[in-house]
């Protein structure tokens, strides 16, 4: 049976299930949305993922692309055009985490340690422009790893951004009694539908994350900005147990921004039980803003790497 029989006859919700291993590192890669369902390490979770049975619960993840986060009223203007996203955050009145992140991706390579797949996203009401997105998932010794690309495939410039959306943890650990380090010096403040409003500087306030300190009952759901890069150019956020465990989520120098969401809103179940920490190429409503929106001109590609390392 080929690859996209196979897809069609699963019931999955998420699709088609790829696992991918390497030493004791394994994977599970889905079809619908193209993302990372679960992450173990010796058998221990690194990320708090979603059963086969079950939609990916907040998100979790999850790519988000062509743009991440929330568009106010999903409207926005580009090129001289005004245009209307679908409201997929109607409580809000906001479009959220793009237009791919429960669609079909199809399968295009895959080893014993790592998966390609792709999507095609047509041109649509709010998105006039066609881009063709990859991922490669790959596990190993540096932990999991994902390679994005997308190609404007279209014959005009397009507004394009990207995110994920991993609920990171260390096994046993609560969410309050870990060490949460992001090397922000800003975040954004943002009004009652979680939409930017302003930044403030974080030295000295509860959002100062910079060196490391304990989260305890500390609520987020922030963007941070004005990372500090590394050597590489690149960036990471960590989070550390009382005991020594931790996982570390790093990203290449295309992503500028970090969002932390503390899973305060999330069902009864999953309650602060983990920190979904996402790398973004830009920040919430940045169709609107401009504000670090990549223009990908006709025949042009983006490309972005990010991963996570964890001893749990």
């Amino acid at each position: 049976m080929d690859t996209a029989a196979a897809a069609q006859l699963s019931h999955a919700p998420s699709g088609t299930q790829w696992t991918i291993t390497s030493g004791g590192h394994e994977a599970v890669i889905v079809e619908v949305g193209g993302g990372v369902r679960s992450y173990t390490v010796d058998g221990a979770d690194v990320i708090a993922g979603y059963a086969e049975h079950e939609r990916a619960v907040g998100s979790a993840g999850q790519v988000l692309a062509p743009w991440p986060n929330r568009i106010r009223d999903g409207q926005f203007a580009f090129g001289g055009d005004h245009l209307q996203l679908p409201l997929t955050e109607p409580e809000r009145h906001n479009a959220i985490h793009g237009l791919v992140n429960w669609a079909r991706w199809r399968l295009v390579d895959a080893a014993p340690d790592s998966v390609t797949l792709e999507h095609d996203l047509v041109p649509q009401p709010g998105y006039p422009w066609p881009l063709r997105l990859r991922t490669t998932w790959s596990v190993g010794e540096d932990g999991l790893r994902a390679e994005h690309e997308a190609t404007n495939v279209g014959a005009e410039p397009a507004p394009f951004g990207l995110a994920t959306h991993p609920y990171v943890l260390v096994p046993g650990v609560p969410v309050d009694e870990l060490t949460l380090k992001v090397p922000a010096r800003s975040r954004l403040l943002v009004d009652a539908r979680l939409l930017p409003i302003g930044a403030a500087r974080v030295a000295g306030s509860e959002f100062d994350f910079v060196e490391g300190r304990r989260l305890g009952a500390t609520i987020l759901d922030t963007a941070f900005g004005e990372v500090e890069s590394e050597a590489d150019g690149g960036s990471k956020v960590t989070i550390t147990a009382p005991d020594g465990r931790g996982v570390t989520v790093w990203a290449d120098s295309s992503f500028g921004w970090w969002q932390v969401y503390s899973s305060d809103t999330l069902p009864a179940d999953r309650l602060r039980k983990a920190l979904a920490i996402e790398p973004m190429t830009c920040p919430p409503d940045a169709f609107r803003s401009g504000r670090d929106v990549v223009t990908l001109e006709p025949g042009a590609s983006w490309h972005g790497v990010w991963g996570i390392r964890g001893t749990v």
